[in-house]
């Protein structure tokens, strides 16, 4: 059997198309389910996260496509498709794996620690998660691409990131938060780069960097 030869640029322009697809589509849905939603008077915001209410878990995978409303329903989705779009550079399979920590780490954080009582709703979560992804993943995959593409994010969200996990009412800041650690583990989970193995036939003495002596 032959080697498998290396993607060439179609296959990683398909990749990408891919994965702007999925982040084009994710927000199609929101819209989607807003305009339902507007037409069953609310109805579809109870099955947001419910605070440690086992009914309230499928808020974990649902509560991203409900928003409060049109005004904040736009106020995601353009965050949400630049930030998305700026990740899907990297492939389907990297936005889509992001995608699925962030939701994970910011659903069940805001569903262990927010009030009892109350329904959490939006895909603010995921934004965070998104921002901190793309800010932190330099630190990671060692990556000046990364650096500068975080540092520019780290720009213009960044007084975002600070405001929107400081505690008030009818804001999810937990959502906000947990959705931010998300994206910090995803960077590591995705874009840790392994130590540099040792060559082949040497030592391990030889593999060592060379040191050089100083005297006291």
């Amino acid at each position: 059997m032959s080697p498998t030869a290396p993607a060439g640029p179609p296959a990683r322009r398909a990749d990408v198309e891919h994965g702007l697809i999925f982040v084009g589509l994710m927000a199609a849905l929101m819209w989607v389910a807003e305009i339902v939603d507007a037409a069953l008077g609310g109805d579809l915001d109870q099955y947001g996260i419910e605070p440690r209410d086992t009914d309230g878990l499928v808020g974990v995978a649902t509560a991203p496509f409900l928003h409060d409303g049109f005004g904040h329903l736009f106020g995601n989705t353009v965050p949400f498709v630049l930030l998305g779009g700026a990740i899907a550079l990297a492939g389907l399979a990297r936005v889509a794996w992001v995608t699925a920590i962030v939701a994970a780490v910011a659903g069940v954080g805001t569903w262990l620690a927010a009030p009892a009582g109350t329904i959490h709703i939006g895909a603010s979560g995921i934004v965070f998660g998104y921002a901190t992804y793309l800010i932190s993943r330099a630190i990671f995959s060692r990556s000046l691409t990364h650096a500068a593409i975080g540092v520019l994010v780290l720009v213009l969200y960044g007084a975002t990131l600070v405001t929107g996990v400081m505690p008030e009412d009818g804001i999810s800041w937990q959502g906000h938060l947990f959705g931010g650690i998300g994206g910090v583990v995803a960077a590591w989970v995705l874009d840790a780069r392994a130590p540099a193995a040792a060559a082949p036939g040497l030592s391990r003495r030889q593999a060592r960097p060379q040191r050089r002596r100083a005297r006291g």
